[in-house]
């Protein structure tokens, strides 16, 4: 049940739920989708997460009320097949990743902790689609959900002080690519040679939430010829 809860004068939050769900997430993304196609050059700021909608607009170009009637009316539309005038329908994103040790040190810790080998992984990873349920911690850090459950482990009790950039992790049942050199406690499977945030670029990430992400593994030399950079020991 779809729930609107003003934050200020010209801002207010649309609650789809309580607890994440992927099919949910999808639901947000397109509610965002909706909103930015219908009311653009109303809108300050349009920012997803797993079950809600923040949205923010000028007082001067469109109303609380008249966007608050707006999201009851999409209401209706969130669970049935996109229109074909519906614009930027959730797409499909495929990273390449170089599953190795030299790339993500915690590759064989998982495995052993899941009584799995390591090739045993990297199929379980890659070969599930995941679904970006927001995007934070870091400009362009999506988190996708939801890992296998015979893999999804839990993040390390001490982070690391340095992640470096593209490197692929899990944390319970979510994965993510970091986009840029930072700390972190995910455990670290592997890594990304493609960019994923620029604040020079358009869009700047290429995830939505909404989207759909899976991952393709490729070898060393593939990874060394896109830029890939081994994890420093």
């Amino acid at each position: 049940m779809m729930r609107v809860a003003p934050v200020s004068e010209t801002a207010f939050i649309v609650y789809l739920g309580s607890h994440i769900d992927t099919r949910l997430t999808e639901q947000v993304g397109r509610l965002a989708r909706l909103v930015k196609a219908d009311f653009s050059d109303a809108l300050i700021e349009v920012i997803p997460s797993y079950t809600s909608l923040f949205i923010q607009f000028h007082p001067r170009k469109t109303t609380y009320a008249v966007l608050e009637q707006a999201m009851f009316q999409y209401q209706s539309v969130l669970n049935q097949p996109a229109s074909e005038n519906e614009s930027q329908a959730g797409k499909l994103i495929t990273l390449p990743v170089y599953y190795h040790p030299d790339t993500g040190p915690d590759l064989a810790g998982v495995a052993k902790a899941h009584d799995k080998s390591v090739e045993e992984v990297i199929a379980l990873h890659s070969q599930q689609f995941y679904t970006v349920c927001a995007i934070g911690f870091a400009p362009g850090f999506a988190f996708l959900a939801s890992v296998d459950p015979a893999i999804a482990t839990p993040r390390h009790a001490e982070p690391r002080l340095k992640v470096p950039a593209g490197s692929v992790g899990i944390a319970n049942a979510q994965t993510a690519v970091y986009p840029a050199d930072s700390p972190g406690g995910w455990q670290i499977i592997g890594n990304c040679p493609l960019p994923l945030f620029s604040p020079d670029r358009e869009p700047m990430t290429p995830f939505e939430v909404g989207d759909k992400v899976r991952f393709e593994p490729i070898d060393r030399e593939h990874f060394l010829q896109l830029g890939g950079g081994l994890w420093p020991h």
